[in-house]
């Protein structure tokens, strides 16, 4: 056993001096990985956006006008169904919530497509308490 003293200048001389590890790496695997390394986590100086972005979406510039040609016409007659020209980043629940705001009346069930124009189609189907040729002549379609 070494004594205190002597095992302290041992350690001091050898960080004096440097500890090389002198040969070659013996490699088991045939590919060559990168040593992982240190990855400190950010710390910005200042936020990316001082303030969080609005929803440009609203209940009036979500709905654009409704359609009104004659196919449209026929399925507000047979079917119960108003067809409107929506924004196109809008889903069925937000169309579903502005037809609720605006109009004040509840849809069924509410089925979009994108036309070859690049615009958003929705067909608003409306449940029974509602009838589509009275709600289209108060929207002004007819």
């Amino acid at each position: 056993m070494v004594p205190g003293n002597a095992k302290a200048a041992a350690v001091g001389k050898a960080l004096k001096k440097g500890v090389s590890k002198k040969g070659t790496r013996i490699h088991t695997k045939v590919h060559f990985y990168k040593p992982v390394t240190l990855k400190h986590r950010r710390k910005p100086k200042y936020q990316n956006l001082s303030v969080s972005k609005k929803s440009t979406l609203d209940k009036h510039s979500i709905i654009k006008y409704p359609l009104t040609t004659e196919s449209s016409m026929k399925l507000i007659e047979d079917s119960n169904t108003l067809v409107f020209i929506v924004d196109v980043k809008a889903n069925k629940r937000q169309i579903k919530d502005a037809v609720r705001e605006l109009y004040s009346i509840e849809c069924e069930k509410v089925n979009t497509l994108i036309t070859p124009r690049g615009l958003k189609k929705s067909y608003i189907r409306l449940s029974k308490d509602y009838d589509a040729l009275d709600v289209a002549n108060r929207v002004g379609v007819i």
